[in-house]
């Protein structure tokens, strides 16, 4: 029986953890669930699975948990460093689903406490890369890659035949604007944005999938997870979304992960390797499915792709500041306070204007992500960057 602590339980990829787990009691123990302040949540969440420990990262949140809790043996703890500490308490397979770099200090703690770490938020890899693989190394822990398209991929390539790659090929949905003009998608709405035609998912999410972003923080984090040299990569539009990665390798063959789009399919991955456990997915019909189509993606209605290719290859900061930078313009999209095109934009701004040094250690990523934030603010506030697309 594994035992599990989910950093993040209340959110999409949380409760899909959660799902599974309680498909199959016999196979994993709760031990820690954490979440911001989502109070209610949390509780039955702990409440249902047994949990050792609830932490909400919100300190003000504590007495409504400890009020939620009350009579059951679930301990409530609250604070930042509360979520630290039960990342590193123990358990043998840590979900890290915390959005955003709040996420970075107990995805650390829990790499260097060894274990197995799932990793569900993509701040880790594409803003600490290098940090956080230092450390994995350092303390012996294994990551394992809970993104559809980077576990489809950890499913296809063969470790002792990396040399024998000759490409690997993410595929994207190509979001809710495939289609649209320019002009169009000047006019964009946040309902418009979140809504994915075929995943689930949170809105910030959702918006980058609709600027491509997504699939450009994607291919940062696949560079650092596989060890194939980032130029074989590349990016296909698959608007079915059956397709989630694929490995090309020197003879012509080319090995594909099919599955439906369904987070539970990857994490359930994630949850029982290298063994195998059933989901409540049917199975996958192809003849209902019909047809899959794919498309080169058009990088001047999606420049998101070219900003987060080019952050890859430069390296050292760049990778923070485009995350940091699109953090808060996306927020500023979804509060009306920029237009859909002008996110990009304020991120090319961003990384025009700040060129910090490589950052060392998770100080001086954090540090960097502060700084680009506040920038990127500050371009939102004053208005000074339009789309800039003709």
């Amino acid at each position: 029986m594994k035992t599990v602590t989910i950093l993040g339980a209340t959110g999409s990829v949380g409760t899909s953890t959660l799902d599974l787990i309680e498909r199959s009691p016999g196979d994993f123990r709760v031990k820690a669930l954490t979440a911001n302040c989502d109070v209610e949540g949390l509780a039955a969440a702990a409440i249902r699975t047994q949990a050792e420990l609830a932490v909400v990262a919100d300190q003000s949140c504590l007495l409504a948990l400890q009020y939620a809790l009350r009579g059951t043996n679930v301990v409530a703890a609250g604070g930042q460093d509360a979520v630290c500490d039960t990342a590193r308490s123990g358990a043998d397979l840590t979900m890290a689903a915390i959005v955003g770099c709040a996420g970075l200090r107990p995805v650390m703690a829990a790499i260097e406490q060894g274990g197995t770490v799932v990793l569900a938020n993509k701040e880790p890899l594409v803003s600490a890369g290098e940090v956080i693989l230092a450390a994995a190394k350092a303390h012996g822990a294994t990551l394992l890659p809970a993104d559809s398209e980077h576990n489809a991929i950890f499913q296809c390539l063969a470790p002792d035949q990396v040399d024998r790659v000759r490409r690997i090929i993410l595929t994207a949905s190509g979001g809710p604007f495939r289609g649209w003009s320019l002009d169009r998608m000047r006019g964009v709405t946040p309902e418009q944005a979140v809504a994915h035609p075929n995943w689930s998912m949170g809105a910030k999410i959702s918006v980058d999938s609709a600027t491509l972003m997504n699939k450009g923080l994607e291919l940062i984090e696949a560079a650092r997870l596989f060890p194939v040299d980032p130029a074989r990569m590349e990016i296909v539009i698959h608007p079915q979304s059956v397709i989630h990665s694929m490995v090309e390798y020197i003879d012509g063959s080319t090995l594909a992960q099919l599955g439906p789009p369904d987070m539970r399919v990857p994490i359930a991955h994630c949850l029982a390797w290298p063994d195998r456990m059933v989901t409540p997915m049917a199975p996958l019909d192809l003849v209902a499915i019909g047809r899959l189509d794919f498309e080169a993606p058009d990088e001047t209605r999606f420049p998101a792709l070219g900003l987060a290719r080019r952050a890859l290859d430069a390296g050292g900061a760049r990778p923070a500041i485009l995350n940091a930078a699109n953090e808060i313009a996306v927020a500023a999209f979804l509060g009306g306070r920029i237009g859909f095109l002008e996110i990009a934009a304020i991120v090319a701004d961003t990384l025009d204007r700040y060129d910090p040094p490589a950052p060392r250690t998770l100080d001086d990523v954090l540090a960097v992500d502060s700084e680009a934030r506040s920038i990127a603010d500050a371009s939102v506030k004053n208005g000074r960057v339009k789309d800039g697309v003709n």
